[in-house]
């Protein structure tokens, strides 16, 4: 099994991380006093430092278009520390400079992102023999940072989270030397002390490095392949929605084990979606679905 990395946002986050969001400050959750009022649990100290780690098995193509589809090992982890958020999600990661304040509700977001891109990395993997005879893109280490807004306490109650945020990226391995554009929301509620779900969509707008390199099919590649030759553009790329999960096994949500999942919708668009690697190989449609368990200390 190997880590297929299309880089779904905070899936942003892939894989476990999906169900992993539930931080303290989206995990905090009320329960009636005496008087049949509404406060925050009293086990559950929102403002300590916490950390979540997970394994489990994603459902995924076997390269970014593909029709055909493989398990993969899914490694998460995510957390908070000093106030500072982090996000280990697959072969994603990235850190929160600004310390989390919460008496408005409001977060401001802003950091660094790095990205492991192992898309065709490697031909070993790929069912199709026309995209194995493309030949391999190579390993992209895309380096760039993100900003945005949370606010806590929108719809469901004082405790659920809504955020928003732009991140940008940059191979600097020479892989692909392409950049890439991502605007995401996300959206998270606890239901009890126990269970949390949330929705997140995303899109990605990708440069003509990252498009000739992944969805361009080159003469020669062509006459090795017999897909035909083609030349695409920058723009945007895809669009991803999702749903994702998590049920406290032991404890609740801020400690002890929990069962996280997720479950991705994508398509790919224009000069990518047209690509012979997507069109004629492999499919414009993409799906995601993972399952795992985390433990959170």
């Amino acid at each position: 099994m190997e880590l297929y990395p299309v880089c779904r946002t905070f899936l942003a986050p892939l894989a476990v991380s999906l169900a992993l969001i539930a931080t303290p400050a989206a995990a905090q959750v009320a329960t009636p006093d005496a008087g049949g009022t509404q406060k925050p649990a009293a086990d559950l100290d929102v403002n300590r430092d916490s950390i979540t780690i997970g394994l489990g098995a994603a459902y995924l193509p076997d390269y970014e278009g593909s029709n055909d589809y493989s398990f993969s090992p899914a490694p998460g982890a995510i957390g908070t520390v000093k106030g500072h958020d982090f996000v280990l999600a697959g072969n994603r990661v990235s850190f929160d400079l600004i310390p989390n304040r919460t008496d408005n509700g409001i977060e401001l977001q802003a950091g660094p992102i790095a990205v492991l891109n192992l898309n065709r990395a490697t031909t070993k993997g790929i069912d199709d023999p026309r995209i194995r005879a493309l030949g391999k893109v190579g390993t992209a280490v895309e380096l760039g940072g993100y900003v945005g807004v949370g606010k806590t306490g929108i719809v469901t109650s004082p405790y659920d989270r809504l955020s928003v945020s732009l991140s940008y990226r940059h191979d600097v391995a020479g892989a692909s030397d392409g950049g890439i554009w991502q605007p995401s929301i996300n959206y998270f509620t606890p239901l009890s002390l126990k269970a949390a779900v949330g929705l997140f969509a995303t899109a990605e707008h990708a440069d003509g490095n990252y498009a000739r390199s992944y969805f361009g099919i080159t003469p020669a590649q062509s006459v090795a392949s017999g897909l035909a030759a083609y030349n695409p553009r920058g723009g945007w790329k895809d669009w991803n929605v999702g749903a994702l999960g998590t049920y406290a096994l032991t404890g609740n949500l801020l400690h002890g084990f929990k069962l996280v999942g997720g479950v991705t919708y994508g398509r790919l668009l224009n000069d990518f979606g047209d690509s012979p690697v997507v069109s004629v190989a492999g499919s414009r449609t993409q799906w995601l679905g993972a399952l795992g368990v985390a433990y959170t200390f």
